[in-house]
């Protein structure tokens, strides 16, 4: 899989493997990795089984650390169940599952909410649906509840105006999907790769004519054939054993009838006849080649070495794709190679994005060279090792963490589900330690010599976007992605006493979150320290935070941070970039460097046994880069076509067009928030301008070093002065960001920017508040959760829930270290742009006026942010990045424990002050990025000053009177 979606499921080894590394840089040769059988030792995750009378099939495991427990329920049923004429229906029955059932009506997410539920969704994909929430331990039963409710008490609730809405959001869904860059390719992957009649033969999204054609009766027999408890996993994990779980779940569940037997699926592995060529346009920065092989599913044994081999080819950052064609021949900006698994056939991916000015037939003949050479000699024993020892690693830190999209909780649905077995994953493990280049090469050969389909989107205008209407759409998921609910019989045998379902069960008493104490250090150089001890996992995270950011950039060289962060990876004055790829796969490590608005950091990620070689290439990282000129143009032309992606990209639009509008173009806010900056601005560094930031703004004068992980404080502190106590940087620190630019007064306008073909149109809205991110925001933020926030909130609500015009909508509080930037982001389907900027302004209004929040909000509101802090906090880095805010924002270490006695606290006028305070209604700047010729009368009705931008009509006024005058009147 690629770097991405390797985690979805991770493949480990529990045998060492031994292999020669290369040589390194005399400074290096201390870096010895830990054999992987060191690093897998860890990895084992103890369960309980049992199985209801009615066929439910119950997995528990105890993690004691955080009074919380993961309940994760997962359903074998997905798109590959429908048969022709029902597709869409598994993805649309995930939807009208969150919308209530018989003794719980209403929102799922209203209950769930309310007892402080993290880490929650529900998918649907392939092979399977799937629904996931963390909860407070006292609250389980409400989970349990829930669940089962709707499980077995579901259909009562259904109506035909729920499924008509449901159609309707997930439209919207597919919309946002189709607006994105290459949006389109999963659906002609699938007609092409899978035969009609293979139940991987349509996509997640299913036909719209098939959810136009469905009854409501069709819909319930649905269910009733799919979601029994016999056709279901539920796993428990976290601060529960396996009595109590059977107690609870026995209670709950025991009595739903078991449901009808679903009929095995045993479909033959497609093979193409013959090679398959086609070329595909869209409105994209660069072109992009694909290869795709469907390939045995994951329970075959040669599922692991084909996964191994498309890591080395082009899952690695030193993959070979990598080194040729973004390295050494610069003919490609980026590649990736991987297998994502299925259970009746995978499918290997490899990409290909063209480094424009090339030519992409010749980039594509070439990267078919390079895969039949990989394909006949096969990766070296080093390569092998080096993608065990990064997945061990990886599994490792994914041991924090109960439930959400990749814990504990997951790992073993997935094995009983796919597999039969909760400790498949330990299966994936020998069969990794086992897997030889030998065994990677013939797998290839025996696969991969089949028919390819080949795949290329080229620059260039979409055919006409196929509108649906209001209220009528197709849904999601393609055959890379699943489907996502949000952005994040016969009788029972035996006796069973049925629950009373008359109200939902008590919420015990919820103890205050135990953030970790804090300890600080001084480094000899000055250097602070703050750190966290962590006994969940053997592994120790470190950050190396620099007060820069993109705030640091100079009006004329906007990008500047993004290019230094973009290149230090790229070789120091002892390691080449593909050396230091290497090391950190040897040794299970993970750099990454990046930065926001307000600073620059260097994480590191490194397991126990190896953490001394990790700092030790972290340290030549940050000290010693060499900014060689091949490498400064290489990172220029991936920055370049990252600006151009950007600019084919309606969200990226919009969130590079509000800034310097709201902020003015001289304040250090006032730049596009993905801070790549222009054109022109990155094509005029120089590698003067690279090293200067570096000297300047990462400098030890501007450092602060946050730890957390199971290590002693005193002993890490040794390590780290090892390494940064006697840096001194080079010359003086750059001086302290000047925020004195006069930021301009707000104006309510609306700037339109044309993009032709857009099915939906990407509403974004921004004004700049009085306050600085230091300040208290606490109640700020409680009345945004209810206003725009949240998925609840009232705006999500009218404009997902009630009106079906978007998958969703989110006003965000964006807090630094100057001024706070207040914004509310809607996507919306193109023929209600208009009303929908209409129903936004009217709820911001509304809320400042007479309905400010109300009873019920304000306890749900109080409630969940209470309830949720156990569960805040259950993995490392969330405790990283609470520490990092509080020393930015100037609060104390034991800030976390503070804020639910304040929560407790507020009332409803303290609230609606609060947002009456920060925000007039009038001073909001909206970007809207849509197609003009579709969405221009809509907005024309709104009476508000309107600029449109890069549209050209025959009536020559659109532009000229509306772009001078800031008005609509007379574009007609």
């Amino acid at each position: 899989m690629s770097r991405l979606s390797r985690s979805l499921f991770l493949a480990l080894s529990t045998t060492a493997l031994t292999v020669a590394a290369p040589a390194l840089a005399k400074h290096h040769e201390s870096a010895k990795p830990a054999p992987v059988s060191e690093l897998v030792n860890a990895v084992d995750i103890p369960y309980e089984e049992f199985t209801l009378d009615n066929g439910l099939k119950v997995l528990v495991h105890t993690d004691r650390k955080a009074p919380i427990v993961a309940v994760s329920i997962w359903y074998g049923v997905g798109s590959a169940n429908e048969p022709k004429g029902k597709t869409g229906y598994a993805h649309l029955f995930e939807h009208i599952m969150f919308n209530g059932s018989e003794n719980a009506p209403g929102d799922f997410f209203e209950p769930l909410r309310q007892i402080g539920a993290t880490d929650l969704n529900g998918t649907t994909w392939l092979d399977r649906t799937n629904y996931f929430q963390t909860v407070p331990t006292s609250a389980l039963d409400v989970a349990l509840f829930l669940e089962s409710d709707r499980m077995g008490h579901l259909l009562g609730a259904v109506t035909q105006e729920k499924l008509d809405n449901q159609i309707s959001v997930v439209s919207n869904e597919k919309r946002q999907g189709d607006n994105r860059p290459y949006g389109l390719v999963g659906y002609r992957q699938t007609e092409l790769l899978f035969p009609a009649d293979h139940p991987y033969g349509h996509d997640t999204i299913g036909s719209l004519e098939d959810l136009e054609a469905a009854s409501l009766d069709d819909m319930k027999l649905w269910f009733t054939d799919h979601y029994g408890p016999n056709n279901s996993i539920l796993v428990l994990a976290g601060d529960i054993d396996a009595a109590t779980a059977k107690a609870k779940v026995n209670k709950w569940f025991g009595a739903i009838p078991r449901g009808k037997p679903i009929p095995q699926l045993n479909p033959e592995l497609p093979t193409l006849d013959a090679p398959i060529y086609e070329v595909m346009k869209d409105k994209v920065a660069t072109t992009r080649i694909y290869r795709n092989w469907v390939v045995p599913g994951l329970n075959d044994p040669d599922y692991t070495p084909l996964d191994v081999g498309m890591t080395v080819l082009g899952g690695l950052a030193s993959s070979r794709l990598d080194n040729i064609m973004v390295r050494e021949e610069k003919n490609a900006v980026s590649v990736s190679a991987y297998v994502l698994p299925f259970v009746h056939g995978s499918l290997v991916e490899i990409t290909a994005d063209v480094k424009p000015g090339e030519d992409a037939d010749v980039v594509a003949k070439r990267l078919d060279q390079i895969i039949a050479d990989f394909i006949v000699n096969g990766p070296t024993a080093d390569e092998v090792q080096r993608v065990a020892t990064r997945d061990a690693a990886a599994r490792i830190a994914g041991l924090e963490q109960v439930g959400g999209f990749s814990g504990k909780a997951v790992a073993l649905a997935q094995g009983k589900l796919y597999s039969d077995d909760p400790e498949y994953y330990k299966k994936e493990l020998a069969r990794l330690a086992s897997t030889t280049p030998e065994a990677v090469k013939a797998a290839m050969q025996k696969w991969l010599t089949r028919p390819v389909l080949g795949i290329t989107v080229v620059p260039g205008e979409r055919d006409e976007y196929q509108e649906v209407g209001a209220g009528i759409g197709a849904r999601t998921g393609v055959l890379t992605a699943p489907a996502f609910y949000m952005q994040d019989g016969e009788a029972a045998k035996g006796t069973v006493t049925t629950p009373d379902r008359s109200h939902l069960p008590p919420v015990g008493e919820i103890p205050n979150v135990d953030f970790p104490d804090v300890e600080t250090a001084t480094l000899s150089n000055g250097i602070k320290v703050y750190f966290a001890h962590r006994d969940t996992v053997p592994m120790t995270r470190v950050t190396l935070s620099f007060n820069a950011g993109t705030s640091a950039d100079s009006s004329d060289k906007l990008g500047l941070q993004n290019f230094v962060t973009g290149i230090l990876e790229e070789g120091t004055t002892s390691l080449t970039s593909v050396e230091i790829a290497e090391q950190q796969e040897r040794l299970g490590a993970n750099i990454s460097i990046s930065g926001g608005r307000d600073r620059t950091d260097v994480d590191l990620s490194a397991v126990n046994p190896n953490l001394d070689a990790s700092l030790d290439l972290m340290a030549d990282i940050v000290k010693n880069p060499a900014f060689k000129a091949d490498d400064i143009e290489r990172i220029r032309v991936q920055l370049l076509t990252a600006i151009d992606r950007e600019e084919s990209d309606p969200a990226s639009i919009a969130s590079n067009i509000l800034p310097p509008l709201v902020f003015g173009s001289e304040h250090p806010y006032g730049r596009g928030l993905s801070g790549n900056g222009t054109r022109e601005s990155v094509s005029a560094i120089t590698r003067d301008d690279l090293a200067g930031f570096h000297h300047k703004w990462m400098h030890p004068a501007k450092a602060t070093i946050f730890a957390a992980g199971k290590i002693d404080k005193q002993e890490l502190v040794s390590k780290l002065e090892m390494r940064f106590g006697k840096w001194k940087g080079t010359g003086k620190a750059a001086p302290a960001k000047n925020f004195d630019a006069a930021i301009p007064e707000g104006q309510g306008r609306i700037i339109v920017i044309h993009r032709p073909n857009s099915p939906q149109s990407m509403i974004l809205a921004g004004q700049v508040l009085s306050y600085k991110g230091s300040d208290d925001l606490l109640t700020l933020n409680a009345a945004n959760e209810i206003l725009g926030g949240s998925f609840l909130s009232r705006i999500n609500m009218d404009l997902r829930e009630t009106k079906g015009w978007s998958y969703g909508t989110r006003n965000t509080v964006l807090r630094g270290e100057d001024r706070v930037l207040y914004t509310m982001r809607a996507p919306v389907q193109t023929n209600q742009t208009g009303p929908a900027v209409a129903a936004i302004d009217a709820q911001v209004r509304d809320f400042l006026g007479e309905n400010g929040v109300t009873p019920v909000e304000l306890e749900r509101m109080i409630n969940g942010n209470v309830r949720e802090l156990p569960g805040q906090f259950e993995r490392t880095p969330s405790i990283l990045s609470q520490m990092q805010g509080d020393v930015m924002l100037g609060r104390p270490s034991n800030y976390a424990e503070t804020v639910a006695d304040r929560y407790k606290a507020l009332t409803a006028a303290e609230v609606n002050k609060a947002m009456a305070d920060a925000i007039d209604p009038d001073k909001f700047t909206w970007v809207i990025v849509g197609d003009v010729s579709k969405i221009k009368t809509q907005l024309d009705a709104l009476d508000m000053p309107i600029e449109y931008r890069g549209y050209e009509a025959s009536d020559t006024a659109v532009n000229s009177e509306s772009g001078s005058n800031d008005s609509a009147e007379g574009d007609e």
